[in-house]
């Protein structure tokens, strides 16, 4: 049976909601490769510990395959405890203390105890290996990413109130915010990520230190800023972490475009709010990072392309403009060249659409799939999520020309499909072998001949041949 006991720790007045079921860690505490790996570092005489997110998502009742530890054993104690036991071992993070390995379905990473120092406001900090489970866990980025299970007596080890940080979902440092983002400035991206992605909200003191430290993020590489900013938008609530960014000027470091999106409302001249636009836009399409990345950058090009033209606000040519600033964004943050490419082609189509209740040929519709290639379902995806409005009827004619266009889509491209199929001979084939001449009997051939390849009947020459025998005799051709 799982004994919990928590070292409180009292912090600032907050209301505590029903707290988190601790029976969540039994079924992580009780797994037999777990109860393994406890029993052989504790006859080693060692102490073993579960820390981090695998605490913090098993208390919300997740249990993921990627575990972590830590031990006060040094990097190669631990090495010669579990290389008899791992199935296998890989050490690239030996130089920060921890050993990676596999057991069963299990990945596995056990970091030796450790305080860290940064110096020189560099994200590389000096590692000094540790015995002490507190300070080890003081140094972790976020409180609800501060606590342990110390292993085998099942000990829940939460000295900065994570647990009940997690069940309030608020987002707190165990040292101060300031000491905090300074020591590592990506946490700063990892705070409002997880807005998004674990529904946390910030506490007022991050919020604030975020706001008057952001500058330190220029310290961060554009990889890791990447990386984090991707994890954000594809999770379920982009939009909160969105408005984050742009409200604490964190944005401005790496996606300075978002702030020009919240368009001053002219006096005169009513337009829709294109940020919040923008963001209702992200919402509405899946959580495909090519999908969030082109809604979030769609209507990018708006603020350089504003013009009042008899009295209306225009956005002429702000799908082809907003595509040059969103590929020039994307290469600035190092994405991958193959994102790059998908995402300004959806946001340099994404308007041509609007073109179509103007009448679109044949013609005009196949150049609108061969465009859109293998980006169509995308395309269209975004271009359904962008429409906002909320007039009933302007929204029914919109939906109502999609509709028609996609409809129109699937019946051209099913008569060339049917078109494509041919009988496997021709029509010369046809007059050699039955010995005739041009005239109806060759087209009637070609018609049973072109009926049999539909229904699966016939595929190759042989089975055409033999078919016109049977056809022939039929018409006393022999």
């Amino acid at each position: 049976m799982l004994k919990i006991h928590t070292i409180p720790i009292k912090r600032g007045g907050f209301k505590i909601e029903q707290p988190l079921d601790t029976d969540n860690l039994t079924p992580l505490y009780i797994h037999p490769i777990i109860q393994e790996l406890s029993r052989i570092f504790a006859d080693a005489g060692k102490k073993l510990y579960l820390v981090g997110g695998t605490v913090r998502d098993a208390l919300l009742g997740r249990f993921h395959e990627d575990l972590d530890f830590a031990t006060d054993a040094k990097p190669d104690e631990t090495i010669q405890i579990v290389k008899p036991w791992a199935d296998n071992l890989w050490l690239v993070g030996i130089k920060f203390g921890t050993v990676g390995l596999s057991k069963g379905h299990l990945k596995i990473e056990i970091t030796t105890l450790r305080s860290e120092v940064y110096v020189d406001k560099t994200r590389r900090p000096r590692v000094a290996f540790d015995t002490d489970i507190y300070f080890d866990l003081s140094r972790r980025d976020f409180t609800v990413n501060a606590m342990a299970v110390e292993l085998p007596q099942g000990r829940l080890i939460d000295p900065f109130n994570g647990q009940a940080d997690l069940t309030n979902r608020i987002l707190r440092t165990p040292v101060t915010p300031e000491q905090s983002f300074i020591d590592d400035p990506l946490r700063m991206m990892r705070a409002i990520r997880f807005v998004s992605t674990m529904g946390m909200h910030l506490s007022p003191e991050v919020e604030e230190a975020i706001s008057v430290y952001r500058g330190e993020l220029a310290r961060v590489s554009s990889e890791r800023i990447r990386d984090e900013f991707s994890k954000m938008l594809t999770g379920a609530e982009p939009a909160k972490s969105l408005r984050l960014l742009v409200h604490t000027g964190l944005s401005d470091l790496f996606v300075p475009e978002l702030m020009n999106l919240k368009i001053t409302q002219d006096p005169e001249y009513h337009h829709k709010d294109v940020f919040e636009h923008t963001l209702t836009v992200v919402e509405r399409v899946e959580p495909d990072l090519v999908l969030r990345l082109a809604a979030l950058f769609h209507d990018i090009g708006k603020p350089e392309t504003k013009e009042i033209i008899e009295g209306k606000v225009t956005f002429y040519n702000h799908d082809s403009i907003g595509a040059s600033i969103t590929r020039r964004r994307l290469r600035t943050l190092k994405y991958p060249k193959a994102i790059i490419e998908d995402v300004t082609k959806l946001i340099y189509l994404h308007m041509r659409v609007y073109t179509y209740r103007m009448g679109w040929t044949d013609k005009a519709v196949r150049k609108y799939i061969r465009d859109a290639g293998t980006l169509r379902d995308k395309l269209n995806a975004l271009i359904r999520a962008d429409c906002t409005t909320k007039n009933p009827r302007k929204m029914r004619q919109s939906l109502q020309v999609f509709d028609e266009l996609e409809e129109r889509i699937i019946r051209l491209e099913e008569a060339e499909e049917a078109a494509k199929i041919r009988p496997p001979i021709n029509g010369h084939e046809v007059m050699e072998y039955l010995g005739i001449g041009p005239g109806p009997l060759v087209g009637e051939a070609l018609h049973l001949l072109l009926d049999a390849k539909l229904e699966g009947e016939i595929e190759t020459k042989e089975d055409a041949y033999a078919l016109l025998d049977k056809w022939a005799k039929e018409k006393g051709l022999r």
